[in-house]
């Protein structure tokens, strides 16, 4: 029996049982969409970096708070994490912890699956000192807001690569 992928034909004797892992199982088929998180309480940047990169064909999920950043990083494991610094306390949840874009970071780095992953911070705030601190605590870049977007797409595809290639039907959605 022959199964044949783009460039290859593998054999696989009469009789032989292919077994799949669950891990593998669930993998989908065809080529990687890199998946990007951003993590802001504005929703209206959130809204727009999110849109800025569907429209390129990355994969986007949002969170308005930590505690739903954390949660989405745990379930989503994204290729990328876009994080605003300064969050509201998340007051609707018990505990109103005072997130911040560090304090999340923090958590994240104890999350062994999502250790590594890159960084990119985000902030309304003028002081250099929270680039300073982004940047040694290790994000790969940090952008003060309204954010150059063309500039952020151009860290991210440095840093993760290019979505693959969608036809201008995939692209609409279909």
């Amino acid at each position: 029996m022959n199964f044949k992928t783009p460039g290859t034909v593998t054999s696989i004797a009469p009789g032989a049982l292919l077994s799949l892992t669950p891990e593998a199982a669930n993998k989908p088929v065809g080529p990687h969409i890199p998946k990007i998180l951003v993590a802001d309480d504005n929703v209206v940047v959130l809204k727009t970096v999110a849109i800025k990169l569907k429209s390129v064909g990355y994969e986007v999920r949002t969170a308005m708070d930590g505690s739903t950043a954390i949660s989405c990083v745990r379930r989503e494991r994204p290729d990328l994490i876009i994080l605003d610094i300064d969050f509201q306390p998340d007051v609707a949840r018990a505990g109103a912890i005072a997130w911040d874009g560090f304090l999340i970071l923090d958590w994240l780095r104890r999350i062994d699956e999502v250790r590594e992953t890159p960084i990119i911070f985000i902030t309304s705030m003028e002081s250099p000192k929270f680039r300073e601190r982004a940047m040694s605590s290790g994000a790969v870049a940090f952008f003060q807001k309204p954010i150059d977007q063309d500039e952020m797409l151009s860290v991210i595809r440095h840093t993760i690569g290019d979505p693959p290639e969608q036809s201008p039907r995939e692209s609409m959605g279909f």
